[in-house]
């Protein structure tokens, strides 16, 4: 499909500076833009890349100012976000894209099954007794939505998604391939004779709204009642969610972080990359955790910690200034013994002598 400047100006509310007519069929980036294409500039250390650009529209704030003329085929949109109103064109773009709806052939939609009459169900995909596929979500090939699972309005499951039986998706939520929701919980209980028995998992999971969940991330049922993502809440790919974990409203947690049983997590918390948070911690609300860092005590809300174990990151920093000089302060060390040692010697000889 083709959108003319001033159909874009209006759906961002923004104002055209150039050819209102002028005709885009596709979004790039700003150093890749072609004729027939929209860009936009958000980072003015991209501004340069806009001079010679190739795209027909771009996206710039409303106070931008050229230092330089602009190639005379572009066409500016003035808005007040530009990297906000990109964003609701990629998404508007991506509907376009995947305006998918029935039930493709073959794949398995149980008799008892409800899947709304504009939902899409992928090939080989199977949808079991008792679930739920609500209207305009879609569920893309080689997917399993087990007995009594529900899918809400809009919610989107890439290739090879399994959600296990009775486990519950909101609206508006994306999961994309390869993630495991509903698996069981790692709980095992030493019988008389020392071997691990496995105990049963019979909670579920419960993803809220307009939650994303990464490629390859599991999230386990709870041991009893619910694990839960709240509302809005982001995770990346290749993340370990377990039993009972709760991870609150809008927290993002970046890709390979572990989250062991039983720790409940605030909202808008930031957690960085392979943190690890061991099981039934409390984790306040808009707390900070860096990157690799070892979560092993609760933190209050507002902490912001570093390292393994995890600390103020104000004290992290200023240890890590000294664990990095600790070779040369080991140098010095070991010249300041020398020196004392060869100090120490004429006052024994000396003391010999006078014997």
């Amino acid at each position: 499909m083709q959108f003319s400047a001033a159909q874009i100006a209006e759906l961002l509310e923004g104002e055209v500076d150039g050819d209102a007519q002028v005709l885009v069929n596709d979004l790039a980036k700003i150093e890749e833009g072609k004729p027939g294409t929209l860009t936009f500039l958000a980072n003015p250390k991209y501004t340069d890349l806009l001079y010679s650009t190739g795209a027909s529209i771009a996206v710039v704030a409303r106070d931008f100012q050229p230092t330089q003329p602009l190639p005379k085929r572009l066409t500016l949109i003035r808005v007040g976000d530009p990297r906000a109103c990109f964003s609701r064109l990629l998404k508007m773009n991506e509907g376009l894209v995947n305006e998918k709806r029935g039930i493709e052939q073959p794949s398995f939609v149980s008799p008892k099954a409800k899947v709304a009459p504009g939902a899409y169900i992928g090939a080989f995909s199977y949808i079991g007794e008792g679930a739920v596929v609500e209207e305009g979500a879609k569920v893309f090939p080689h997917c399993t939505v087990g007995e009594g699972a529900q899918i809400g309005k809009g919610t989107v499951l890439h290739a090879n998604v399994t959600v296990y039986h009775r486990c519950i998706i909101g609206a508006n939520c994306v999961i994309h391939s390869g993630a495991v929701i509903g698996a069981d919980g790692y709980g095992f209980t030493v019988n008389a004779a020392g071997e691990q028995e496995k105990m049963p998992q019979v909670g579920n999971v419960v993803i809220e709204d307009d939650v994303e969940v990464g490629a390859n991330t599991t999230i386990d049922r709870a041991t009893l009642g619910h694990t839960v993502i709240r509302k809005g809440a982001k995770l990346d790919n290749l993340i370990q969610v377990g039993h009972n974990v709760e991870i609150g409203a809008h927290t993002l947690v970046v890709a390979q972080t572990g989250i062991a049983g039983s720790t409940h997590i605030g909202d808008h918390c930031v957690i960085g990359g392979q943190v690890g948070i061991v099981g039934h911690l409390h984790i306040g609300n808009r707390v900070k955790i860096a990157a690799q860092s070892g979560v092993g005590t609760n933190l209050p809300d507002d902490a912001v910690v570093q390292g393994s174990p995890a600390f103020a990151i104000g004290e992290y920093k200023r240890s890590y200034v000294h664990f990095r000089n600790l070779p040369e302060l080991m140098h010095r060390t070991d010249a300041l013994e020398k020196e004392i040692e060869a100090l120490k010697a004429p006052a024994a000889g000396s003391g010999n002598n006078n014997a």
